[in-house]
């Protein structure tokens, strides 16, 4: 039987510091003294998840960072799994003398395209990418957003529009980032040159574009339904 999902303010309330709940994943980076050591943690970690019967993405990169995102996918969110998980992850890199890197890091990118027919649009980008429909949140429901199978690129997903939009553009990336890093990033994105076009629902989303009128949301997961 699935878990019960966690909203993003009681998983903010246990209070598991190394993590961040972004929408529907939970993600921490840890730093260890080397390439080698960060190298045997991710195996330490691989092997914590295949005790737990539960997986996360394990990302290693230079000097020696390793990147955890964790997810039920049989509910599409956070569950209790994934707590399990991290509390085990986390003791495992203090063990290894791992330092968590917060906020920096945690965060995901997806590319959001305007459509008035989402089924005409989308295998379009599914086959150009080389990607694969993404199972939909409800049974039954749209397919909305077409994935990478490996995990690595950014996810695609699909806006119902009402009427066409001629003098507006039709794709705009979702940042979506930690709750606590939101304010700094959309300080320094209005200071690079952009603009607020909308804040009606902030914090869910700020809605920005740059200097020519391309568009970006910054998201997280507070204030959503």
């Amino acid at each position: 039987m699935a878990d019960t999902r966690l909203s993003g303010q009681t998983f903010h309330d246990l209070g598991l510091g190394d993590w961040r709940f972004l929408v529907g994943t939970i993600e921490a980076n840890f730093r260890l003294g080397s390439y080698a050591a960060a190298g045997a943690f991710a195996g330490r970690v691989a092997a914590i998840a295949d005790g737990l019967d539960h997986h996360p993405t394990i990302h290693l990169t230079y000097p020696g960072v390793v990147h955890v995102v964790t997810t039920s996918h049989d509910v599409h969110g956070v569950t209790s799994r994934d707590v399990r998980l991290a509390e085990a992850v986390s003791a495992a890199a203090a063990e290894a003398g791992g330092t968590a890197q917060l906020p920096r890091g945690s965060a995901s990118t997806e590319i959001a395209i305007d459509a008035l027919d989402i089924d005409a649009v989308r295998p379009f980008w599914r086959a150009v990418l080389d990607y694969v429909d993404a199972v939909p949140g409800i049974e039954g429901d749209l397919v909305r957003q077409v994935e990478d199978p490996t995990g690595i690129g950014p996810a695609v997903w699909f806006q119902q529009m009402d009427a066409p939009r001629p003098q507006r553009n039709r794709i705009h990336l979702d940042v979506v980032v930690p709750h606590d890093v939101a304010d700094a990033r959309l300080e320094a994105a209005l200071a690079a040159g952009g603009h607020l076009v909308s804040d009606a629902r902030a914090r869910a989303f700020w809605v920005l574009a740059d200097p020519e009128g391309n568009e970006a949301c910054i998201c997280t997961w507070q204030d959503r339904g």
